[in-house]
């Protein structure tokens, strides 16, 4: 079934949306979920609350690419109950090194205070990484919004792990460079 049947779907409040959600993108959205949150029933309850969320929020909203308004969700669903997690120390996984790995070339979210900077921001991140090569771009993104380990994109892209480090090495240093000339502090 494709995407706008699957939101018409939604827009008739047929139950049928959430089995072809989940039947279409299930296994993409557990996959950003686990990533995040290394633990099976967190993540599959992460999941569960995401076709919730899309239920409730679908209508009045008609996302022009449900797979990305998934993928959102379920991701910021992930980074929140990995949050409430973490402040029990009952969680490991990617999160940590990946928040060290990029904290330097990223502003802190003090520093964006109002909609108008996070706008800015979001335009610059977008130029950045169409400036990206197409390769640069998958590897960056699979580490800083899919939280992939190096070693799963080393595999999935056919490169040795210190070819992927070099490869997110330079592309953050080429963001914080962008980042700064913008007058974004870091």
């Amino acid at each position: 079934m494709d995407d706008k049947q699957i939101l018409d779907l939604y827009w008739e409040r047929s139950e049928a949306a959430i089995s072809e959600t989940s039947k279409k993108y299930g296994k993409y959205c557990r996959y950003i979920a686990f990533n995040i949150l290394h633990n099976d029933e967190d993540s599959e309850e992460c999941v569960n609350d995401t076709y919730l969320r899309a239920w409730n929020s679908i209508p009045p909203n008609r996302p022009s690419v449900l797979k990305t308004f998934l993928g959102k969700i379920t991701r910021n669903l992930s980074l929140d109950r990995y949050e409430l997690l973490n402040a029990k120390k009952r969680n490991s996984g990617q999160m940590p090194l990946i928040l060290d790995e990029i904290q330097e070339c990223i502003p802190s979210l003090d520093s964006t205070e109002n909609i108008v900077e996070e706008i800015a921001l979001t335009d610059i991140l977008n130029r950045f990484l169409s400036s990206l090569s197409l390769e640069q771009r998958k590897i960056f993104m699979r580490r800083y919004w899919y939280l992939s380990p190096i070693k799963e994109i080393a595999t999935e892209y056919d490169m040795s792990e210190s070819k992927i480090k070099m490869s997110l090495f330079r592309s953050r240093n080429e963001l914080k460079k962008l980042l700064e000339k913008e007058g974004i502090s870091v």
